[in-house]
């Protein structure tokens, strides 16, 4: 978070980065600069500890109000603003954050990774898959966004029709093939290779 000086230096006071702002930062200075003046709202006093918390999101609107603007099952243009492992945070618009976990990245990755997909600052379209009011969380899905690979294989090459494809690795039991025009892998059982 960041200390104020109040009065002087008559009384410091901390704001904890959660109340900064409502969008997620990694570190006060993105949003702070030292010496600038900032007005701040009392949250908490502790008697006790002698501490005061402070805010300074909250003396704005709250993003999340606007939320029945959007709807579950919906696509909407977010912009990335974290990346973490397990996916990224991203805006919904300034403030309203949402998140895009690595599940939710693509069709056919298990373990598709946003380090390699994306960076900070870009915009993408994600469906809208969850809203929890209670919680305030916003769950997004960038693979719903995209036809599903799996559906456009069975539209273009139905059960019984014939395909081509790369091989992309071999195995004792199996061929995996590149069907390039979908860009999905398909397997090959060793048993269906040949009638002998």
């Amino acid at each position: 978070g960041a200390f104020f000086d109040v009065n002087n230096g008559e009384l410091d006071v901390l704001t904890h980065i959660q109340e900064i702002a409502y969008s997620r930062i990694n570190h006060p200075d993105e949003v702070l600069e030292v010496g600038k003046n900032y007005d701040l709202k009392v949250i908490s006093v502790d008697l006790n500890k002698l501490q005061v918390g402070t805010s300074i999101k909250q003396l704005g609107p709250d993003p999340f109000e606007h939320i029945s603007n959007y709807e579950v099952g919906k696509t909407y243009s977010v912009t990335i603003k974290k990346i973490v492992d397990y996916g990224c945070f991203c805006e919904l618009e300034p403030g309203l954050s949402t998140l895009l976990h690595s599940s939710e990245l693509s069709w056919t990755k298990k373990n598709a990774s946003a380090k390699k997909l994306f960076k900070i600052g870009d915009t993408i379209d994600c469906v809208i898959t969850e809203i929890d009011k209670e919680k305030r969380r916003v769950a997004i899905s960038y693979r719903l966004a995209r036809e599903n690979p799996f559906e456009l294989l069975e539209k273009k090459h139905p059960v019984g029709s014939e395909i081509t494809g790369k091989i992309s690795s071999i195995n004792e039991y199996a061929i995996y093939l590149k069907i390039e025009d979908i860009g999905i892998d398909v397997f090959l059982h060793s048993n269906d290779l040949s009638y002998k």
